[in-house]
């Protein structure tokens, strides 16, 4: 899962704050441990909530099917594909919230 102690770890390394709640295994797991346990992990639910607008906003850019399937397989070239499907999406938000 995402909540595993590698991932957590990596994370840290990349200097990434991690928003990861912790499993209800994990927990049980830490308190069956008493003090040994640990501490729990630091979650931020206010921030986990907002998640959700970038898990949206990466599903519509995968339904390009270039960047789906990472077509480009230069970074460079990717990375423009993606700036251009993004500034579409932005442009048809924008367009469909000004409207009347």
């Amino acid at each position: 899962g995402y909540s595993s102690r590698k991932i957590r770890l990596d994370l840290r390394r990349r200097g990434i704050k991690a928003v990861i709640p912790e499993r209800r295994d994990q927990i049980a797991n830490r308190k069956r441990k008493g003090s040994r346990g640990g501490r729990p992990h630091a979650f931020d639910a206010l921030t986990y909530k907002q998640r959700n607008v970038v898990e949206r906003c990466i599903g519509k850019l995968k339904q390009w099917r270039a960047i789906a399937t990472r077509f480009d397989k230069l970074a460079s070239r990717y990375l423009a594909g993606v700036t251009i499907a993004s500034l579409m999406l932005w442009l048809r938000h924008a367009e469909l919230s000004d409207t009347p």
